[in-house]
């Protein structure tokens, strides 16, 4: 078996479940057998004091058919 690992960088105004979930529904419409996802990395944008919106670097694997 063989495991592809891609990179994504989703974003959200929600939260960062939300900006995740994001990030898999969207690699999910062109990659099949997503297997994981790994956040390397959060922020959050501010303006004026409060947070605008969340940001997630993300690793997806996925098995590729043999």
């Amino acid at each position: 078996m063989i495991v592809k690992v891609i990179e994504v960088i989703a974003s959200s105004e929600i939260g960062i479940e939300d900006a995740i979930q994001k990030a898999v529904t969207e690699v999910s419409k062109t990659v099949r057998n997503v297997d994981s996802v790994y956040v390397k990395d959060i922020k959050a944008h501010v303006r004026d004091g409060k947070i605008t919106t969340y940001g997630v670097i993300c690793n997806i694997s996925f098995r590729v058919d043999s």
